[in-house]
Formats: C-alpha cells, sequence, structure tokens
C-alpha cells in the first residue's frame, strides 16, 4: 500500500511531508533522506489514530503531480485491509473471535500494530468474514 506524500520545501530549511489521504500523517526532515524517513514513520504512527478510535483507514488516492509515494509496510497494510472490513461489516473483535474459534485476546493482537502477526493470520481472520487476502506483483 502507497500513500501519496506531498515534500514540501520549507524556506526555513528542510522539507514539511503531509498526505492528503492521511492528515493525521504530518512531518519534516532537514533533507530529502530524512524526510521520507520521517514520512515512512508519521504514516504508520497516523494508523494508531485509525486503530484505537476504530475507524475506517481512507485507502491511497491516486499519486498527483508533485507527490511521491510513501509504502506503508506490508504487515500493517494487511491490518488496515483487515480492520476497514470489519468496520464495514460491523463486526467486534470478540464477533471475529468467535468467527475464528480463537481467544478474543488473540483477535486483540491481530488488531494491534505494535504486534507481529503472519500474513496468513490476517488472510484467515479475512476469510471468516467472506473475504480473500490476495497478493500480486506490480
Amino acid at each position: 500500500m502507497f500513500y501519496p506524500a506531498m515534500f514540501t520545501k520549507d524556506p526555513a530549511g528542510g522539507y514539511v511531508v503531509s498526505f492528503r489521504d492521511i492528515p493525521e500523517a504530518l512531518t519534516q526532515g532537514d533533507d530529502e533522506k530524512e524526510a521520507m524517513e520521517m514520512a515512512a514513520d508519521a504514516l504508520v504512527t497516523a494508523m494508531d489514530f485509525y486503530f484505537d478510535d476504530q475507524r475506517a483507514v481512507p485507502l491511497p488516492s491516486k499519486l498527483q503531480r508533485g507527490e511521491t509515494l510513501v509504502s506503508l509496510p506490508l504487515s500493517i497494510a494487511a491490518k488496515v485491509l483487515l480492520l476497514n472490513e470489519m468496520l464495514a461489516q460491523n463486526i467486534r473483535p470478540a464477533d471475529l473471535a468467535r468467527r475464528m474459534n480463537v481467544l478474543p485476546q488473540e483477535v486483540n493482537r491481530l488488531l494491534s500494530l505494535d504486534h507481529k502477526t503472519k500474513i496468513d493470520t490476517v488472510a484467515l481472520a479475512l476469510l471468516s468474514l467472506g473475504r480473500r487476502f490476495e497478493l500480486s506483483v506490480a
């Protein structure tokens, strides 16, 4: 999952980075390299707000002139898709746990961005929601 970001040169020096799809992700860096690193970190950090508030995460829009794509780690992107599907179907974590035949704590870990989760586990959770998780190479 790649989100378009605007890197704006700051007159005081460095770059300010903003994401039009994820307005909570706002950061800056002293140079382009640091700004890119900070942008990737800000994007991941912003996902916590959506998960904590149980809000759907906006999916990336198309790249526009002057923007740069910033990658969301695959493990987090998979969890974003799971969260969005749960919200779309009005499924609570306890409901998902019952469908998956696992303890509620396992679903809580599955929905934690800090917890490392096997991609197969996310795929199983999506399957229990009637969805398939597919990967492709572009």
